[in-house]
Parts: structure tokens; C-alpha cells; sequence
């Protein structure tokens, strides 16, 4: 595939097939920026890990953003330079991005989850010219640098509140004319278990434009408010609590991390409408209020729920827990955010089905900003019901991978942007489809030359007796290529009873699908985003590469 017709395909996944959007309000961060800097209200509260609390109205935020933006313009920075931010959670992170944004810079945020190899490979594929480095993070970063002569021409600014102080009064912002719509945004990198991870780049309309479909679906306006517990490396955190209420004109707020005990008080406190969440923090409250009293939130109207695997246990257990509904919904970095939400104005009963009666909970229907399909390997349509690969194309889907043409002809290849995700679509009583989420491709397990799909299996492991959280594994077998295992954490005081947790999976699973072996462990490993790594601990099952396991009564 050559550079012109690969292009074709990547702006044909980039359009949608309908004209449904009006122009966006703001054309870029510059515009928005411009509305935002004369109001009064409330923009962002940042509290730490310690409770102390900060409050920015806009007008104190976006002082803020220009007086970083003028010390960027010292340091010679201009339009499409890259910028990396080293960093926990923080208000000053966010300063940093809209003040990159405002001049056309690329923010390239740095997960320090990752090795030091991979922040390395990082900084360097992505030709970073300055970093951002919270000063928790400075021997580590130093000894990043020190280590690789590509990155020592990086300049480094320490965040100190201090500084921050000063850059406020700096003199003269010179800010170039055009529109900064199409220019490259932010640079999120893929946390991929094997290989290099892959640059997705966003454009300055890819992020707004998937904010405004947030907010229309979510109903947030200027008197929302919404509260960030996730990680802002990723787009979940930065787009859906950050962005999101900015564009509306809300209020977000920001916690360095999350903390369980603090989690329903801080929403009582700040009077939270909307929490953008992952399936693993759900299940971190419902086990923390397994034994607690829950004090009702009233200020909270529901929870957004996405980036990883949602077991329908899971979902069954908050919501009539908590008497809060989980929106659930799907999307990855390469279409910005969200690309689906279950929708706000069904009954609890229709909710209730598509979270329930499916075997796996609805990610829902698409949002304005992109349309999906259900495509088999050679990129056709398949009908209802049938299962194949999750396609979206839309306004929000990312310019591309950086620098990795062979991973963008993988992606685009037929003309729509193919996620890796395995699923499929029901459609309801008004013909609207609703999608649903299988497992990615490259985790199915194939045992016997048939694909299994690993959440499917999930949902039976983690309704067996003692359970309190456990994956499905496919790990190497000589008889059928893979056999299906089970990672168990059990729940406080069960005892470690393999054969229980076997014979209630084989009367709810068919043998093929039922595991053969329970490994068990201290905790189920996820990425920063809460997504199951199972291919890291697949190597507990070695033991039983050469076992042969057969039904019983078989021959």
C-alpha cells in the first residue's frame, strides 16, 4: 500500500458517512481558551493524596495556561514541538496542556508505570524537546536520560508551585494566526504487552469534537460537575473529566489518585454529578462496602464506565448496592475516548437487560461523533448477532500511529479504523444497534482450532464459590494448541479449593470453554487503565503444557 492511497483510507475512517454534526463552537484550544479566561466560576479543585485542597475558577486557570504558555515561547517552542509531562496527577499537568495546546505543541504524557526502557523509547520516538518533570521524579528521570545519548539535548523544567507563581507575570504572548483545529494535540502511547508501543496522534478537533459527544450524551452543561480518578496520562481522565467539562463550561475534580475510603465522601463533599471510572475500581468498592455501611450520595447521578473488561457481576453488584447506574461504554485511544454509552433515557428495565441478558454488559450505542460495525477478516459487514471485529470510523478517530506505517495499514486496511476488539451488535425496538465487547482478538484462546472468547468465561469464574476476582488464561498445551486456565484472587477468609471453583465452571461453561486448572494469586494484574494483562501471568501454568485434559466418561 503506498503513502497516497494509505492516506485515502485513513481520512475516509476519519469522516462520517452522514453530515450529523454541526461546526464545533470553538474551531481550537486557542478559541475556547478566549471564552473561557474572563469567567468567574468554578473551573477545577485539585485534591492530593493528603486532602489538601485547591480551587482555580477559569479565569485563575487560564492565568495561569497563559503564563506558562509565554515561559514555552521563551524556551523557542512553536507549533507542533513535543512536549512530555512527567507526572502523578496534578492541577499543574493541566496547566501544562492547555498551555502547550494554545501554541500548537504536541503534550507527549508519560506513564511512569512503564519501565524505564519503555519511558525511554518513548521520549525518543516521539521527539520530545522539553519535559515537564515533577520533582518526585527527578533521580528516576535522570538516570533515563543519563543512559541514552539520544535524550540529551531534552530540556527539563521542574514543576515547583514557585515556578508557577513567577511564569504568571512573564511579559508579552505572541500567538500565530490560522487555526490550530487539524494540528497534532497530544501523543498517547499504547501499553501493549509485547513489542514497542505504538504513538496514537490526536488532533486539537479529535479531542473536542469527542467532548462535545460526551457532554451531549451525559447532559453536562455549565452546573455539572464532574470528578477525575483516573489517571490523566490517558484519554479517559484527560478527555471525559477534563476536557469534557471545560467545553461545557462545568467544573472537574481532579484526584492525585484513587483512594477507596475517600472515594463516596469526596463526592459528597464536592457535590459530584458524573465519575468517569474502569471495572476494577467498581470492584474495589464493592468489596470495600461488602462489609461497610454506604452513606447515599446525593449529588450523583451516575457513574461512566469503561477501558476495560466489565463483568456483568460486577455491574449487578454496584448498581443494587449503591442504587447508582453504570453507563457503560467503549472507546481506545485511537478514536480519542468514548465511541459508545449505553443511553441516560432508557428505563431500569431496558438498562437492566442490556446490562444482564446478553451474557456480557452493552457498551451500548454509537455516539454522534462516529459510526461502528461488526466486520469479518476481510473487512464486510456482518449481520446481527454475529460476532467479528469492532470498526469505527468518525471525526474522533485518531491522524494515525507515529511514525509506524505498518501498523496504520494494519489499522486502515479496509478504509475503516479496526480496534483489535472482538464483539457484537442486538438492535432493540427502534432499530438501534447495541454493541457488545467480546475480548480483543489477540487474547482470544484458540483451543482445538476453536477461538473462545476470554470475557465470556470470566463472567462464569468470577461467580464461583470464594471468588472475588478472577481471568480466564490460555496458556500453550501440547494436545490442543491452548486450554483455558483460571487466575483467582479469592475473597478474605475462602480457602484455596481448586476442585469447587472447577465443577462450578464446568455447570455453567461446556467442557471446551471450562477451565482445567485454577492458579491462584494475591491480585489480578492490570494496566494503569484497568485492562487484564493475562498473557502476564500466563507462565503460572507451564506445569500443564503436556497434560492432557479430557471430559469425564471420555475416552
Amino acid at each position: 500500500m503506498d503513502y497516497n492511497e494509505l492516506q485515502q483510507k485513513i481520512d475516509h475512517a476519519r469522516s462520517l458517512s452522514h453530515d450529523s454534526l454541526p461546526e464545533l463552537p470553538y474551531v481550537d484550544f486557542r478559541e475556547l481558551l478566549e471564552k473561557r479566561m474572563t469567567e468567574s466560576e468554578s473551573y477545577l479543585v485539585y485534591i492530593d493524596e493528603n486532602d489538601n485542597r485547591r480551587e482555580f475558577t477559569y479565569r485563575q486557570f487560564c492565568d495561569k495556561v497563559y503564563g506558562v504558555a509565554r515561559h514555552l515561547q521563551k524556551h523557542g517552542l512553536r507549533r507542533g514541538d513535543r512536549v512530555a509531562t512527567i507526572s502523578h496527577n496534578h492541577w499543574q499537568t493541566v496547566v501544562q496542556y492547555f498551555a502547550s495546546w494554545l501554541l500548537g505543541l504536541v503534550v507527549v504524557p508519560v506513564n511512569l508505570g512503564e519501565d524505564d526502557e519503555r519511558i525511554a523509547y518513548i521520549l525518543e520516538n516521539a521527539k520530545v524537546e522539553l519535559a515537564f518533570i515533577r520533582k518526585e521524579y527527578r533521580g528516576r528521570i535522570s538516570n533515563i536520560f543519563r543512559d541514552n545519548d539520544a535524550l540529551k539535548n531534552v530540556e527539563t523544567i521542574l514543576c515547583e508551585e514557585t515556578v508557577y507563581n513567577y511564569w504568571d507575570k512573564e511579559g508579552e504572548l505572541k500567538l500565530e494566526d490560522g487555526s490550530l483545529a487539524e494540528s497534532e494535540a497530544l501523543i498517547v502511547y499504547t501499553s501493549g504487552t509485547t513489542g514497542p508501543p505504538k504513538g496514537v496522534v490526536l488532533s486539537q478537533r479529535n479531542l473536542l469534537e469527542d467532548a462535545r459527544s460526551i457532554a451531549e450524551w451525559h447532559d453536562i452543561d455549565a452546573d455539572t460537575r464532574m470528578m477525575c480518578v483516573l489517571p490523566i496520562h490517558h484519554v479517559n481522565g484527560t478527555v471525559v473529566t477534563l476536557l469534557t467539562p471545560f467545553l461545557a463550561g462545568g467544573s472537574a475534580v481532579l484526584n492525585q489518585r484513587f483512594r477507596v475510603k475517600a472515594f463516596f465522601p469526596t463526592i459528597r463533599q464536592e457535590e459530584v454529578h458524573i465519575v468517569s471510572m474502569v471495572p476494577t475500581l467498581l470492584q474495589y468498592l464493592n468489596s470495600h462496602y461488602a462489609e461497610q455501611d454506604y452513606k447515599t450520595c446525593a449529588s450523583l447521578r451516575h457513574v461512566i464506565c469503561g477501558a476495560g473488561p466489565l463483568t456483568v457481576k460486577v455491574a449487578e453488584t454496584f448498581e443494587e448496592r449503591f442504587g447508582i447506574r453504570i453507563i457503560h461504554g467503549y472507546g481506545l485511544s485511537e478514536t480519542t475516548c468514548y465511541s459508545c454509552f449505553l443511553p441516560l433515557d432508557i428505563q431500569d428495565r431496558e438498562h437492566k437487560k442490556w446490562r444482564s441478558d446478553f451474557g456480557y454488559p452493552s457498551i451500548g450505542v454509537p455516539i454522534p461523533a462516529n459510526e461502528m460495525e461488526i466486520h469479518d477478516t476481510e473487512g464486510n459487514p456482518v449481520g446481527e448477532n454475529e460476532r467479528g471485529e469492532i470498526v469505527i470510523r468518525g471525526v474522533n478517530v485518531m491522524l494515525g500511529y507515529y511514525n509506524n506505517k505498518e501498523a496504520n495499514e494494519k489499522a486502515f486496511k479496509y478504509g475503516w479504523f479496526r480496534s483489535g476488539d472482538e464483539g457484537f451488535y442486538v438492535k432493540d425496538d427502534e432499530d438501534r444497534p447495541y454493541f457488545f465487547i467480546t475480548g480483543r482478538i489477540k487474547e482470544l484462546i484458540i483451543r482445538g482450532g476453536v477461538n473462545l472468547a476470554p470475557l465470556e468465561i470470566d463472567e462464569v469464574i468470577n461467580k464461583a464459590p470464594g471468588v472475588k476476582a478472577g481471568i480466564a488464561v490460555g496458556f500453550e498445551n501440547d494436545w490442543y494448541g491452548e486450554e483455558v486456565g483460571a487466575y483467582v484472587q479469592l475473597k478474605e477468609g475462602a480457602k484455596k479449593d481448586e476442585e469447587a471453583i472447577l465443577e462450578f465452571c464446568r455447570d455453567h461453561l461446556p467442557f471446551s470453554k471450562a477451565p482445567k486448572v485454577v492458579v491462584f494469586g494475591d491480585e489480578i494484574p492490570v494496566t494503569s487503565t484497568g485492562k487484564y494483562q493475562r498473557r502476564n501471568v500466563a507462565h503460572h501454568f507451564e506445569e500443564w503444557k503436556e497434560t492432557q485434559f479430557r471430559k469425564e466418561g471420555s475416552e
